[in-house]
């Protein structure tokens, strides 16, 4: 018996069972077309619409001989960079939702239940450490030499889910070296564009809380808490982005504390001072006005 699922964009299917259309009420979100499983004339097998033979040969190891744990070095990064991928995707449909809400309770769902998902992902980033800890530091320095000058420091996608998080910093555009005119267009751009705190100071705004100042926005954050009967999707949206916030700094606070196990005071190899620039950053905070308010309620 088929089963109804979404049709794959630009996929049309050889299946001997034809699709059918189906009436708009019983279609719900994804498009009303009846479309039978079975592999009889597919087009899409799983490793196909994967791209498995691109992703598992994307795996390219520099050492010479090869040394057994770059392998989970590579992969782990990559599985990062996959993750970051995800995240900005999340967060930029978050704050999309925000900034069209116009009063719409459904929109400010939707952008609360993004930002939760978010906080699932971002806790699976602290918890992937545990993985590349099995590496010992005798391990890592067997390859360590061969990636210089690359380094996480340039890692573009962090430095845009920072910048649309709400920590903007034009200097790491300047700073950052080896960066393509697209990586560098899209840090710019992310520094151009709305953040997820001004999508919800927008929301504030649409509400009629004042926002004409930190002080305002405060205030009218504080109303919020205060008032959860009339306010209570504005309570849950700051209490969602504050999660976000201190899961990344989760995040940060272990990764230090893996670097300085793998590698103690050593310089990083892009040149930077390693561990002491990554404690530098752990009191980034992305929403300082949500952290002052604990002081204030």
């Amino acid at each position: 018996m088929g089963h109804r699922v979404a049709t794959l964009a630009g996929v049309t299917s050889d299946s001997t069972a034809p699709a059918t259309d189906v009436p708009a009420e019983a279609a719900g979100e994804w498009g009303g077309t009846d479309v039978q499983f079975g592999e009889q004339g597919a087009r899409l097998t799983y490793g196909s619409y994967l791209r498995l033979e691109q992703l598992l040969g994307a795996q390219h190891l520099e050492s010479d001989p090869v040394a057994h744990d770059e392998l989970l070095f590579i992969t782990i990064h990559q599985v990062y960079e996959l993750w970051f991928q995800q995240l900005l995707h999340e967060a930029g449909a978050a704050r999309d939702a925000m900034l069209d809400s116009s009063g719409d309770a459904n929109r400010l769902w939707w952008a609360q239940h993004l930002l939760q998902r978010m906080h699932v992902v971002e806790r699976v980033l602290v918890q992937q450490i545990d993985v590349l800890e099995t590496m010992t530091p005798q391990d890592f320095l067997q390859f360590r030499q061969t990636l210089a000058p690359a380094s996480g420091f340039q890692s573009v996608q962090y430095r845009e889910l920072e910048f649309l998080s709400g920590a903007k910093d034009p200097s790491f555009v300047r700073r950052f070296k080896g960066l393509t005119d697209a990586e560098r267009d899209r840090l710019r751009r992310r520094l151009e564009e709305p953040t997820l705190w001004d999508a919800f100071v927008h929301v504030l705004s649409e509400r009629g809380l004042p926002v004409g100042s930190d002080e305002e926005i405060t205030a009218a954050v504080r109303t919020a808490a205060h008032d959860r009967a009339a306010y209570a999707d504005i309570w849950a949206l700051a209490e969602a982005l504050l999660q976000h916030d201190e899961l990344a700094a989760s995040w940060r606070a272990r990764h230090v504390v893996m670097v300085e196990r793998m590698i103690g005071a050593k310089t990083g190899t892009g040149g930077s001072s390693g561990a002491d620039y990554l404690r530098s950053r752990l009191q980034l905070q992305y929403y300082p006005l949500l952290w002052g308010l604990r002081s204030q309620l």
